[in-house]
């Protein structure tokens, strides 16, 4: 996702349609390496942002607002005094480079009108905002490079300003097909087509080579050596048309999204064909889109960092019932033969006669193996002998009595029966709460806003798994509820899928009538999804079918095939009492088989 040779060009032509001319009225500094200009022209007020981070380098304008320190950075009021009120009285891409040089004209001390330069170079790690006069001097910059830190070049006040060394690449916006075909001809074997493309040309990302590779090709896994004429006439044909219209200014920015993983991967000043598992959308700018992209981008990483704490305690409770789990399940094991302890007292029993204290075991015959006749009844056929008695050999204690002996393994037998029936109704208990924690978990990984990953995190509190920090006389007033997804069937028909436990409640237990219907997957975690019912007598299968999907695609097992979706009548499910939020039981239900479709599901999606 790096701003190419092809963004930076489409930006340029932005800015000079909207900022030039204009006047910088403030300047801010809102993070350490990150401007805000606010300019003013024609009418209108536009926010200039310039990004020399190191994980997000950009420059664009933007919607976003943004905090400021109290106090202005050193570098921001260098700015205000060298450029707030200023006009912009240039804007160029120097060389088709990931670089933006904003001329800017304002009065000096001594009232004379003079030129600076405001230079921002997108290059990753080594991005950096520079102020340079109008003799070409550094005035200074939001990063210090110095020989510790480069030796080629430093980019330090009072040096003279250099733009950072050429790598010997040919500019694509002035090359003729010809030498773009002789470029690519000249390429040592071994190399993808879509790096040397990126390897040749200015200004071309990856992203941008592979388009170019199967635009002309029909597809990017193309090696240099493979590359007959026809192929470098196609390749060098396509790459000329597209950066001429990159030279006429035709540009088609495009967000690129992930809807499997419900997240924005990438954009493009230009339309991409390339991923068959990517949705294209068109933006009405390059601003526009890079602003949607880091806003979401940074929405899906704060998110992911919110959700990263609570992704910590349900795993630890469910690591806690499993390790649980796995013990009772032992214990079953070793209780198992408690019907063995039963048989020892009432053989001793039965043969006290024969048994004196101080024995240490005894030998008799076993009268509850089944088949004595051989022929499975309890008294023989005149026709058949009975098979041989089978014997077991009894161990003793020989410091106790016989009764004592037959007491101890009666009593033996009793604590391995409670001890059974104490560990299985644990254990239900335990699969009950590792089912539920399942069912948050996927719900915290799923959760699109704040708000859901706020009332997650209130259900967890409520359920003892973590303790409230504020305390209650700060606490502020609660949010109201977010609101369950909706969705119409081909049928035209309301299905409503809840996003976690609290919506699954809501919607089955409040909002559902009797005669909705109600849909969840069978034995693994998923979200409740309810088909209203509404004047509708007998609800469409396509409906049913496509709410089954939606059960399936908001579970764990969206990736799977062949999902089982059971579904009845709301009358039929009920809550226990005491039951966890999202848990309930049904009956007189029906099951059907669904394999999820996420094409379908975002047809259905309500807008």
């Amino acid at each position: 996702m790096p701003l190419d040779g092809i963004v930076i060009n489409a930006l340029v032509h932005e800015f000079h349609d909207k900022l030039l001319g204009g006047k910088i009225d403030k300047v801010y500094q809102p993070q350490r390496d990150e401007l805000v200009l606010t300019i003013r022209n024609r009418g209108q007020n536009y926010r200039l942002l310039l990004s020399a981070t190191s994980n997000s380098p950009r420059v664009h304008l933007t919607g976003q607002s943004s905090t400021n320190p109290p106090a202005p950075p050193m570098f921001c009021m260098l700015l205000r005094k060298h450029i707030a009120g200023g006009r912009m009285t240039g804007i160029e891409q120097p060389a088709f480079e990931r670089i933006i040089k904003f001329s800017i004209e304002s009065y000096n001390e001594l009232g004379d009108l003079i030129v600076k330069n405001l230079i921002i170079e997108i290059m990753g790690r080594h991005s950096n905002i520079i102020l340079v006069n109008g003799d070409g001097k550094i005035i200074d910059s939001i990063k210090h490079i110095d020989f510790h830190i480069s030796s080629v070049r430093q980019v330090l006040p009072g040096l003279d300003y250099t733009f950072p060394p050429s790598q010997g690449k040919l500019n694509p916006l002035t090359c003729t097909e010809g030498e773009i075909a002789a470029a690519l001809q000249q390429q040592r074997e071994g190399l993808k087509i879509a790096k040397s493309l990126v390897n040749s040309f200015t200004g071309i990302s990856p992203m941008i080579g592979r388009e170019i590779c199967t635009r002309a090709l029909s597809g990017s896994d193309v090696y240099t050596g493979e590359l007959s004429v026809e192929k470098v006439n196609a390749l060098s044909s396509q790459m000329h048309s597209i950066f001429q219209e990159i030279k006429g200014s035709h540009f088609r920015p495009v967000l690129l999204h992930d809807q499997k993983l419900k997240k924005v991967v990438d954009f493009s000043a230009i339309l991409i064909s390339q991923y068959d598992d990517l949705t294209v959308e068109e933006r009405p700018s390059m601003s526009d889109t890079l602003d949607a992209f880091y806003a979401k981008r940074d929405l899906q990483d704060r998110l992911k960092q919110r959700a990263s704490d609570l992704l910590r305690i349900v795993n630890t409770n469910l690591e806690r019932c499993k390790k649980k789990l796995a013990i009772q399940q032992e214990k079953l094991g070793e209780v198992s033969n408690r019907d063995q302890y039963k048989i020892y007292g009432d053989l001793i029993t039965a043969n006290i006669y024969r048994i004196s204290q101080g024995m240490d075991k005894i030998e008799v015959e076993n009268f509850y193996e089944t088949d004595q006749t051989g022929d499975g009844s309890l008294f023989g056929s005149q026709n058949r002998e009975p098979s041989p008695v089978s014997l077991v050999s009894i161990p003793l204690d020989p410091h106790l009595t016989p009764a004592k002996n037959a007491q101890k393994y009666f009593q033996k037998y009793t604590k391995a029966k409670n001890a059974e029936k104490m560990v299985t109704q644990q254990m239900e208990l335990n699969k009950q709460e590792i089912e539920y924690l399942e069912s948050i978990y996927e719900t915290i990984v799923k959760a699109e806003t704040y708000q859901e990953l706020d009332e997650i995190r209130e259900e967890l509190f409520e359920q003892k798994y973590i303790k409230r920090i504020t305390k209650a006389k700060n606490k502020k007033k609660q949010a109201a509820a977010s609101d369950p997804k909706q969705f119409t069937s081909s049928d035209g028909i309301d299905i409503y899928v809840g996003k976690n436990n609290k919506q699954n409640d809501y919607l089955t237990l409040k909002f559902a009538r009797n005669h909705d219907i109600w849909f969840h997957t069978k034995t693994i975690p998923g979200s409740h999804v309810i088909v209203k019912a509404d004047h509708h007598k007998d609800i469409p299968e396509n409906t049913l079918v496509e709410a089954a999907m939606l059960a399936a695609y908001f579970s764990k097992g969206r990736a799977s095939s062949n999902v089982a979706i059971d579904y009845t009548a709301v009358k039929n499910v009920k809550k226990p009492s005491g039951a966890k939020p999202g848990m309930v039981i049904y009956d007189h239900y029906k099951t059907i088989y669904v394999t999820p479709e996420e094409t379908l599901i975002r047809k259905l999606e309500k807008q």
